[in-house]
């Protein structure tokens, strides 16, 4: 019993600490910001992306709310247990009960989730002019992620599964290796094999932006054959460009409404900034963090699955994968919040290296201004409180970033 107060514990308080930092968060954009960005960001328009915080942050703490008292619900009165009770009195291959389980488990999340998303999407994103899905595209959205989760998902925890139970002694390093060896292949087929699902990619034609682009890439000495532009704007009008691939596969996903909200020297400011994350070996190290990590958390969950405590805790049927790997991923969470912040924190530094690497390529005033309509138009948070920065922000906050440039700007 104490494994399964520990679990709660755990779940409450990180509830807890989230909400409290959203709402500090919440308040903290009311604060008065620099006289520079007062200039550039009106009042109504400040008030816009308050209402917009607001609106998000209601819907989450509801939402939050409910999950949570789902899931304590399920601990405190066996409902793992009884599940996985149930499942056996259909199948007897652990393999197959191992994702019948995670199967049930993720639908029934997904179908508690739907009205919310249903009511973020259709009427806070259609609120503040930012949806544009249909019912149907949306549907169709689900349909096809539930579907990838069945066969990709599916597929790799089926195979980690057959190793646990066949290859017990050497579980850790040999599914280690096989989930880094996804991994890899995800990151350089991803755009190729999983993007055409839902959006249409086209090679970005001649002209000044393609010119543009291949001007910056050359003098960074970057070399890019691989510019797209993908057609975003059937989902939404927010903006958003991204690198993705590695080697040979490394391409350069721009979106169409970006294109449309920026200038063309905006548009190179930013994949400056991309670039110098390539350039500064960030997406490297990134990955190579990633797979420790991953090794780590297998050593772990090897060690901590022998324990039988931790079966009797949630009521489970006998010993299984799909139990520990339940109560690993709740016992795991305060480590996993660490390392959060941990990489976040690099993540932050990160970009400011990279920014800084845009600035050297003389893309300092282009990238504010870049940065400025995005912040704009996403109707982002412009004044964070410190403590979300610390715990959620990937990217340092953008008053931050345009200061940075700034004093970039005049060293130059």
């Amino acid at each position: 019993m104490v494994i399964l107060y520990i679990v709660i514990a755990i779940l409450v308080v990180e509830y807890l600490v989230n909400e409290i930092v959203d709402y500090l968060n919440l308040k903290h954009e009311l604060k008065p910001v620099s006289p520079y960005l007062s200039r550039v960001f009106s009042y109504m328009q400040r008030k816009k992306m308050h209402l917009y915080h607001l609106a998000n942050y209601r819907t989450g703490f509801f939402s939050s709310l409910v999950s949570l008292i789902v899931i304590l619900s399920l601990l405190v009165f066996d409902g793992f247990g009884q599940i996985d009770y149930w499942i056996r009195g259909y199948l007897d291959n652990e393999i197959l009960i191992t994702l019948a389980f995670f199967g049930f488990i993720g639908l029934g999340g997904a179908l508690l989730a739907l009205p919310w998303e249903i009511y973020q999407v259709f009427y806070i994103e259609k609120r503040f002019e930012f949806n544009r899905q249909t019912p149907a595209l949306f549907l169709l959205d689900k349909l096809k992620g539930m579907l990838l989760s069945v066969i990709v998902g599916g597929g790799v925890l089926a195979l980690v599964a057959w190793i646990y139970y066949n290859l017990n002694d050497h579980f850790w390093w040999i599914a280690w290796a096989v989930i880094t060896a996804f991994s890899l292949f995800m990151t350089m087929f991803y755009s190729n094999l999983i993007v055409p699902l839902f959006n249409k990619q086209r090679p970005l034609e001649d002209g000044d932006l393609r010119n543009a682009i291949e001007e910056t890439a050359e003098k960074a000495g970057f070399k890019l054959d691989n510019i797209y532009v993908i057609d975003g704007s059937k989902r939404s009008t927010k903006s958003n460009a991204y690198f993705t691939g590695i080697g040979p596969k490394k391409r350069i996903v721009l979106y169409d409404t970006l294109i449309n909200d920026l200038s063309v020297q905006e548009i190179a400011a930013v994949l400056a900034h991309e670039i110098g994350h390539y350039k500064k070996k960030h997406v490297t190290r990134n990955f190579i963090t990633g797979v420790l990590q991953t090794g780590v958390i297998l050593l772990l969950f090897d060690f901590i699955s022998g324990y039988k405590a931790i079966y009797e805790a949630i009521g489970a049927v006998k010993p299984s994968f799909h139990m520990a790997l339940l109560v690993f991923g709740f016992l795991f969470t305060p480590a996993s919040i660490l390392i959060g912040l941990a990489t976040s924190y690099l993540s932050r530094k990160a970009e400011y290296q990279a920014d800084a690497f845009a600035a050297n390529l003389g893309k300092a005033k282009a990238l504010i201004g870049a940065l400025l309509k995005l912040t704009d138009k996403n109707l982002s948070n412009i004044n964070p409180h410190p403590a979300f920065v610390f715990m959620h922000y990937s990217h340092p906050p953008v008053n931050e970033r345009i200061k940075h440039l700034e004093s970039l700007q005049k060293k130059a």
